[in-house]
Parts: structure tokens; sequence; C-alpha cells
């Protein structure tokens, strides 16, 4: 046990922070300060000392020297177990500082400010707070650092029923949260910083420091721990849950696939996901009706799936999916009758989620290291894909081969999807050849094929690939092209009298 004597406050963020204090005075700690915080504790009536009393120096250079100095720095670094660290304080009377209750300046705050200058950038970048903070987890065994203002009621309870001390397993946790705190404030600023003064898409460095929003019952299985960490204010790992279960690990890595593909389009548009992958997607003139759609391409798979709805969902919307089992729904909002009528269904996870985000790298985890990349956001242009046929599409099909282009991309590969104008009707993903994509996408089609269009995220290595798509009634396609049998594929095409187009880039999804 460590008794708390005194305590050296110095905050940005003042949350809770008066109380916390009165609470010490009551205890008996002598209370040490800087600026703002001296004196907003002496507004409430509190005796504070400021730091420059202790160390016989003002704050100068406009704050940007305040606690570094010597008769701080050793009053929160010496050991108490080693008898010469106690006498280098003695002899050079410095009182010992116990706690020091720091939080930092808020520089991720700063960088997102619209026109923030570099020189400001800069000032905010705090200096002696992480000194003093570092110092204190150091010396986590005769010193408390405080940095999470969440802690203070927890640490005053137990100061108050052990007589003003902290137990060592306290001090251990406080250090702990102390070094994280340090490491994700330096994380943001390197992260800023690397961009200036051009973006940078690959750093040096990948620095990943985030704070766990909510620990997961399991992973992907349950013998596998999982908690979500959440950076920033957009995306599924932001989003509010009204209702419903506790939100699993599959649920949220769904969930995310739903989202990212529903953020396509701009019409009201519904996405039905089932492990990572679309069994229903369309886009219409109301959201209810692209639900419907959505919905009819496999009322199957769409059992026990996810939703995303790229507008606020109505009540006809919310309608249809409570006549069926759905896990969780991710969308901007919810109007009152949509909500009453799906609180009906408890269980129900009720998302709500922030648009944006879909610019971030995304990062995989391998083993021994970690795999960035930025993210697919290419625009699809039609003027810049090339008709590679005899016959070219109608209008009509040029609408749903780009509808199809933008759904394939989200369907594991090898992809196939077969579509109509703003209808997903089947999808074959993940088959080990492009062919068997095109024969396991038929297969699930419960839709009519004939006179779809097909869309693959990768060339047609051969011809077999679009000769089967146009046995089951397929009659325009989309694709990259670049295979060496392109001629081949598009003879192919030609003697069957369909319709092709290249779009020069291809969208694998692994």
């Amino acid at each position: 046990m460590a008794k708390i004597t005194h305590a050296l406050l110095s905050v940005t963020d003042k949350t809770g922070l008066a109380e916390f204090a009165l609470g010490l005075s009551k205890l008996g700690v002598e209370l040490i300060s800087t600026g703002g915080t001296a004196k907003l504790l002496r507004e409430t009536g509190l005796a504070v000392k400021d730091v420059s009393e202790l160390t016989g120096f003002p704050e100068m250079l406009d704050g940007r020297v305040k606690t570094i100095h010597p008769r701080v720095a050793a009053g929160v670094l010496a050991m108490r177990a080693k008898p010469n660290h106690m006498a280098s304080l003695a002899e050079h009377q410095i009182p010992l500082i116990d706690m020091v209750v720091v939080n930092l300046y808020e520089f991720e705050k700063a960088a997102a400010k619209p026109g923030v200058t570099h020189e400001e950038l800069i000032e905010n970048i705090d200096i002696g707070g992480p000194t003093m903070i570092r110092a204190a987890a150091k010396n986590y065994q005769d010193v408390a650092v405080v940095t999470r203002s969440e802690d203070y009621p927890s640490l005053l309870a137990e100061l108050e029923s052990n007589e003003a001390n902290l137990s060592a397993t306290t001090h251990w946790d406080l250090a702990k949260k102390a070094f994280s705190t340090t490491a994700a404030y330096d994380a943001a600023i390197t992260r800023t910083l690397e961009q200036i003064p051009t973006p940078v898409a690959m750093p040096d460095r990948l620095v990943i420091n985030v704070a766990k929003k909510i620990p997961l019952r399991y992973g992907e299985n349950p013998h596998q721990s999982a908690a979500l960490y959440a950076a920033g204010k957009h995306g599924i790992a932001n989003a509010t849950q009204l209702q419903g279960k506790e939100l699993s690990y599959n649920n949220l890595v769904d969930l995310d696939a739903a989202w990212q593909l529903i953020c396509e389009f701009d019409l009201p548009s519904s996405a039905i996901i089932k492990h990572t992958n679309p069994c229903g997607c369309a886009s219409a003139t109301t959201l209810a009706e692209s639900y419907r759609k959505a919905f009819a391409a496999d009322p199957i798979s769409a059992f026990g799936g996810v939703l995303a709805f790229n507008c606020e969902v109505d009540a006809e919307t919310a309608t249809e999916i409570a006549r069926t089992f759905i896990e969780a729904v991710a969308a901007p909002g919810y109007s009152n009758e949509a909500s009453a009528i799906l609180s009906a269904k408890k269980n129900l996870r009720l998302l709500v989620v922030a648009p944006g985000g879909l610019d971030e790298p995304v990062v995989k985890t391998i083993t021994g290291g970690y795999l960035v990349q930025s993210a697919d956001r290419k625009p699809y242009i039609r003027s810049e894909a090339k008709v590679a046929t005899a016959v070219a599409p109608t209008e009509a099909q040029w609408v749903a081969l780009e509808f199809a282009w933008r759904v394939v991309k989200h369907v594991k590969s090898n992809a196939i999807v077969y579509a109509t104008d703003g209808q997903l009707i089947a999808a074959g993903a993940g088959q080990m050849s492009r062919v068997d994509s095109v024969k396991f996408g038929a297969s699930k089609a419960i839709l009519p094929l004939e006179g779809c269009v097909v869309a693959s995220d990768a060339f047609f290595p051969f011809p077999d690939g679009l000769e089967a798509a146009a046995s089951f009634g397929a009659k325009a396609f989309i694709q990259p092209g670049g295979s060496v049998k392109d001629e081949e594929v598009i003879a192919a095409a030609n003697r069957l009298g369909v319709a092709m187009i290249l779009t020069g880039y291809r969208n694998f999804r692994h």
C-alpha cells in the first residue's frame, strides 16, 4: 500500500476534476497544480500550491514550460525504497509527489479542425504532460498516475476506504493505462505529421493504436476471445446500437460487408449479407421496393442474415423486415414509426451508422505481420469502358452491367454476379475456378436468369465461363479483360450473339 500525501494535477479535460480534487483534499492530500487547472480548483474553494512555488520558477514561454523541472521530476521519480534517492530529496528540500493527475492537449481534435495550420499542429503537441505521465508510470510502485477521468470515482472510493492508500494492483493498472495513453498520443501525432506536406498512402512505419470500445463474448468461434476497437466517428465500429442483443464478432464482420456494399449506391438501396457475401441487393425508387427486390433473390439465405440500407428506414420497409428473422440492421437512421415496428423484434439489433470512413486503408493480419492496402474506391466511368463485341449493350443492359459491377467487388473471389437493372439475381462466390463460380451462381438462382447480365470480378481465363453463363440466359457481360485468351473469349461472345464490355481493371476481394 502506498499513501498519497501530495498530488500534482494538470489537465486539459477537466471533467470531474473538481469533485476528485475535493475528495483528495478531504483526505489531507496537498494539491499542486498549474495554470487553468489551478484556477479552476481555487474557484471551487480548494487550497492549491502553484508548481512555480515548488520549482522557484514561473511558468514561461507561453506555457510551454510548467512542470519540466528537476524539483518536479525528482519528486515523481524518487524511489522510496532507495536511501540515496531519499537523501537527495532531503538535501535539496524536494517534496515527494505521490499522485500525478494529467491528461494531454487535444491533438487529434486540433488536427481535425478544418484549415488547421502547420504551426497550430505543432503547438498542440504536449511535452510536459507526457513527460510527467511517463515519469510517474515508470515509478508506478510509489506514484499513482491518473490519466482518465472515468477512474476518478473508483480511485476516490479506494482512497477513502484505505486511509489515502492505493493498492499495488491499482498502481500497476494505472501505469498500464498511462503508457497506453502516451502511446496513443504519439501514434496520433505520427499519423498526422506523416501526411505533411504530402499525404503518404503507405507510411514507412505502421502505427495502429485505438481504444477498446467493447469486449465481445467471443470471436468467430466460442473458444476465441475478441473485442471491438474503434477509431474515428464513422462506420460500423462507431455505430450506435438502438436495441437488440449484444453484437457478436461475426455480426460486426457481416454488418461491415453490408455497409460497404450499400454505400456504392445513390438510389434507395438494400443489401442482405450472409457470411460476408451478398445474397440480395437492389436499388429502386423507394427503400421498401428495393428491399422486396433484394429479398426476392434468395429468401432462404436471407433468413438470419444482416441488412444495410443507404437511407432512413421508413415504416413500409420496417414492416417488410419484420416478416422474417434478421440478425441485425445498419442504416443512417429510422423513422419513429419504423422504430416502433422493429422494437417488437426484441432480439433484432438495430444500428445507426454515420456515413464516411470508406477511404481508410485496409489492414489485414498475416502470421508475423500485416498487409496494408488502399481502399478499393476506384470509380467506374462508362466512357473508359470498352465494348469488345460486335453487339453493343442496350442502354438497359449498360445500367444493369454497371449495377452488377458495383456489387461484384463485394463478392469473394472468384466472383460472378447475375443481375438485372437494379437487382442482384444470384452470386457465385469463393469458388476455386471461375467457371465453377458461374455454375454455382446459376444453381442458386430463384429468379429467372433469361435476359440477365453477368459481372466477373476478374477476367475469364477461358471461354467456358462465358459460354456457361450464356447457356443459363445471360445476354451481356462486364469483366476486366487482360487474359491471354481474351480474343478467344471475345470470339465466343460474338458467336453466341452476346454483348461484352471490358473495364480494364479488376475487383478482387479475398
